[in-house]
């Protein structure tokens, strides 16, 4: 069964359970990257369908009932077990295990190294896509997961809160600004999404990368919500600290949303 699968599995582990019934992998990569070649059985699913894109925070979780029809045409049941991998470390894989918290759903899992993990142990790819059967979704959102602004608002300032920021350092010290203000939410930790990849091992997760957050001031005793610019880069690093046995939530609307709110503060 899948149900066995760990959170973080590697391309070897992923290839042993290739035959099960209730697997459904889901590549979230570039659609070339899709068409070139992807894991047997694989389902694209464009990281667009993962957003709402309405401006000003345009990274917002969809209207429930897009998810629906996103989550109906993959034949999600309550017992399938999920297997995400992209092509980029992680962002766009997390923020779908993030949406899957959203909607209630706990059976997944990342593959580490994404397709290039699997394209360098030589694992076999195809160019053909299977058709799932449609299963029609009733869902709801769960607000423990979708953290909203004002969530943040009451408890900043708190002991145990930490805001994870996984932007550029020019957007947190507020060089770069891509909202009406910018800077970063008062006490955030910088902890920018990439650093916690490995670059020589097909950007798989860093294998200090809970030192190096203890190091930066995270703890496993505090509610950590992350967030970056859209809730896209801060996918990675929600998934990271789930990973890690932390209490992290995700903030969707970020800083889109928190940069153009008129009574947020901000720091610099």
């Amino acid at each position: 069964m899948s149900s066995s699968m760990p959170l973080l599995i590697e391309p070897a582990q992923l290839q042993a359970h290739l035959e099960d019934s209730n697997l459904l992998i889901i590549d979230l990569c570039s659609e070339a990257s899709y068409h070139e070649g992807h894991i047997p059985g694989a389902q694209y699913v464009s990281p667009k369908r993962l957003v709402c894109g309405e401006p000003p925070a345009a990274g917002k979780i969809p209207a429930l009932h897009l998810l629906e029809q996103l989550f109906s045409g993959l034949g999600l049941t309550p017992d399938t077990h999920v297997v995400a991998y992209d092509d980029e470390g992680g962002g766009w894989a997390g923020r779908l295990i993030w949406t899957l918290d959203a909607i209630g759903h706990q059976h997944y899992s990342y593959l580490n190294g994404g397709i290039q993990g699997w394209r360098s142990a030589g694992l076999p790819q195809t160019q053909e896509s299977a058709p799932r059967t449609p299963v029609p979704q009733s869902l709801s959102l769960d607000p423990e997961v979708v953290i909203e602004a004002d969530f943040i608002l009451q408890h900043l300032g708190e002991p145990d809160f930490r805001v994870w920021d996984a932007r550029s350092a020019g957007e947190y010290r507020g060089e770069k600004v891509l909202a009406q203000k910018g800077g970063h939410i008062p006490g955030a930790i910088h902890c920018e999404w990439t650093s916690m990849m490995d670059p020589a091992h097909d950007l798989r997760i860093r294998e200090d990368a809970d030192a190096a957050l203890q190091q930066l001031g995270f703890s496993r005793e505090q509610t950590i919500v992350t967030h970056c610019q859209s809730h896209h880069r801060s996918g990675f690093t929600y998934l990271l600290g789930k990973i890690l046995g932390y209490n992290v939530k995700g903030y969707h609307g970020s800083w889109s949303e928190w940069g153009n709110l008129p009574d947020t503060p901000v720091e610099v």
